[in-house]
């Protein structure tokens, strides 16, 4: 099991993550809205190439940003979740129930709005993904400045249901976002995999080691057409979890990493990928920043709080303790806050597509979220006061009677 400290720990790096990526957002529109605009896409289109004989890399710096460094993201995210599965809040099946029915209804409900809306224009369908992700960083900020106003065990349901959304975007990542694909080098990420599962089976406790087979395997994914930051999943289930002197490899990158993740790496993805100018928000009434906004703002608290519903309906599971179904409601808000995973399948999504497509997501993504935070916030304020209200009450009985 996760130690309480270790858990405030990753919480409060996430909090802090979430407020400094809202910052650069804010950066961001900024220079896309001013003289700066030039510069901001001078920036992003930076050329950047890396070749070594016939291997050739050549792309621009947004695209070594989303390609590259959100691949150490997805590690961190691979790292996260099997440490979660194998020894921590995920590892008892019994507590996989809720987050899992809830993470469930919440990826599936605003799907459905997305491409209800979307279901005549087959170019407008391929972002049928993008409402139905959640930004952990962004959800556990607004949770965390409420401080000890709300049950311990709110952060824990929503870390749980953050991490299983997760795994749904990596699954649907893999399956409905790789194109044409490379036998020749996905061929060679096969080998290079083996390898590495060589190395974990044999113990071997140099970092060095994995980092070079995983590179290695991050070129040949990149080459294949399947979308090059799954390696960095792939990579992480190879990493050695098991102790031994006391320390687990896998815990300790995951812990040497998480800052770089939160305070550079996410960071830096939102502020070359959130620059939407004040010509395109008019595009808001467009069907896809529309149902994205939508699927954000509406599906999400429904399939989150339907699905919990269920759960419970049928004994199932039960709300976590000292959760009322205010605080859920809440929560399923929050969880309405797509953004980093959001701007990420987006951007898969639209690739390649006509200019008129093109940015556009982001639109209803940074709307979405932000009427999410707005909501989210509010619902918890509400259930926060009340259920201070509800202990004065109890108590002043107890009072009368002495």
């Amino acid at each position: 099991m996760l130690g309480k400290v270790k858990f405030q720990e990753f919480v409060k790096l996430e909090s802090i993550g979430g407020i400094l990526l809202g910052i650069t957002t804010i950066i961001a529109l900024i220079m896309a809205n001013s003289v700066l605009a030039r510069y901001y896409e001078m920036f992003l289109n930076v050329p950047m190439q890396v070749r070594i004989g016939e291997l050739n890399i050549h792309k621009p710096l947004l695209l070594w940003i989303n390609d590259g460094l959100m691949a150490i993201f997805f590690f961190l995210v691979g790292l996260e979740l099997k440490r979660e599965l194998l020894v921590g809040h995920l590892s008892d099946r019994k507590a996989l129930i809720l987050p899992g029915f809830a993470a469930t209804g919440g990826m599936l409900i605003p799907a459905l709005i997305y491409a209800a809306i979307n279901y005549s224009d087959p170019v407008a369908l391929r972002g049928w993904a993008i409402p139905a992700a959640t930004d952990i960083a962004f959800a556990l900020a607004v949770l965390g400045a409420f401080g000890t106003r709300l049950p311990a065990s709110l952060k824990v349901f929503l870390l749980a249901l953050a991490i299983m959304d997760d795994v749904g975007a990596i699954i649907i990542i893999a399956l409905f976002y790789t194109e044409s694909v490379s036998a020749t080098s996905l061929s060679w990420a096969g080998i290079f995999a083996l390898g590495l599962l060589v190395c974990n089976t044999l113990n071997v406790r140099r970092p060095s080691v994995y980092i070079v087979l995983g590179l290695f395997m991050w070129v040949s994914v990149l080459k294949s057409g399947v979308h090059a930051t799954l390696a960095g999943v792939l990579l992480a289930a190879f990493i050695p979890l098991r102790k031994k002197d006391g320390h687990s490899m896998a815990e300790d990158m995951e812990h040497q990493l998480h800052p770089w993740v939160a305070f550079a790496i996410l960071p830096l993805f939102a502020f070359v990928n959130a620059g939407v100018t004040v010509a395109d928000t008019g595009g808001i009434t467009h069907p896809v920043p529309l149902a994205i906004m939508l699927g954000l703002v509406i599906g999400k608290p429904i399939g989150v709080v339907g699905f919990t519903w269920l759960a419970v309906r049928f004994n199932l599971a039960r709300l976590p303790d000292g959760a009322t179904w205010a605080h859920v409601l809440g929560v399923a808000f929050l969880c309405g806050i797509g953004f980093t995973m959001s701007l990420f399948i987006g951007s898969l999504a639209f690739e390649g597509a006509d200019i008129s497509y093109l940015k556009i997501d982001r639109i209803g993504i940074l709307t979405g979220s932000l009427m999410s935070i707005i909501a989210g916030a509010a619902v918890l304020a509400y259930a926060a006061r009340n259920s201070r209200t509800n202990e004065v009450k109890v108590r002043e009985p107890a009072k009368d009677s002495e």
